[in-house]
């Protein structure tokens, strides 16, 4: 777990509206290939009050903040604790990598307590988020007059993602680690273009053929991953889940 530092990040996170069960930074700071003018994606589970839960108006389950703070483009969105149980008992890894990031910027007992938790959530089906992702990433990246870098490595870090899941049961969503494991030799090159900048950042013609059968062969590797993954079909902790909803609400949640 490795909390972050950056105050400014706190201070936003602190000024909130509802009380916050955790906040950590997704984006490509998680992904391991953040640009000096990268902008930060904070993401979090937020509790509302009992009264907005059970009364007649509709609940903010989900809170969206896009603003620039001095020298900080931050991206904020937070998910209600009911809704955010819901999604990790669907096959959403989005919500999984926001759990799991190790860039920290708020937690609670209750955050630890729910990382316990939601590693009886992760089933092989999974693997359906990260084709599908990967999938929606390619297309982009395909139809880019000069395509970038920057949309490749998304996905590379979905697939490789997507496959260290099946085969570990364990999220990991930084490029850079993940890459330790399958020691793809053209990772750290793409990565350093990146950062770079613009000049060095679109590809050739035959780059990009080389990359969709690249492409093409880890999506085979991760559907080969998930036939063959010892991870259960259903998530196992909807009881579990449950019992921690209600003593959140009531703990945090004051009327």
């Amino acid at each position: 777990m490795n909390k972050t530092e950056n105050k400014q990040l706190q201070e936003i996170v602190s000024q909130q509206e509802y009380p916050l069960l955790f906040a950590t930074i997704s984006g490509a700071h998680l992904y391991g290939f953040p640009s000096p003018d990268s902008d930060y994606d904070l993401r979090g589970v937020h509790i509302l009050p009992i009264a907005e839960v059970i009364g007649l108006n509709s609940p903010r389950e989900t809170i969206e903040i896009s603003r620039l703070e001095e020298n900080i483009e931050l991206d904020l969105v937070t998910h209600d604790i009911k809704k955010f149980f819901g999604l990790l008992l669907k096959r959403n890894g989005y919500v999984l990598e926001q759990l799991y990031s190790p860039l920290i910027v708020y937690t609670t007992p209750e955050h630890e307590e729910l990382k316990a938790i939601a590693s009886s959530c992760i089933t092989k089906h999974h693997v359906y988020h990260y084709l599908g992702f990967a999938q929606t990433q390619w297309r982009l990246f395909s139809k880019e007059n000069s395509p970038r870098v920057k949309p490749l490595l998304y996905v590379y870090r979905v697939l490789l993602t997507g496959i260290h899941l099946m085969q570990t049961g364990q999220i990991e969503a930084n490029l850079v680690k993940l890459n330790q494991q399958f020691q793809l030799p053209y990772i750290p090159e793409l990565i350093d273009r990146k950062l770079q900048g613009k000049e060095k950042s679109t590809l050739t013609n035959t780059d990009i053929d080389f990359h969709e059968r690249e492409y093409l062969r880890l999506c085979q590797t991760l559907e080969s991953a998930s036939q063959s993954s010892n991870l259960p079909e259903n998530p196992a902790a909807k009881q579990i889940l449950h019992d921690l909803l209600v003593r959140v609400r009531i703990r945090y949640g004051k009327i």
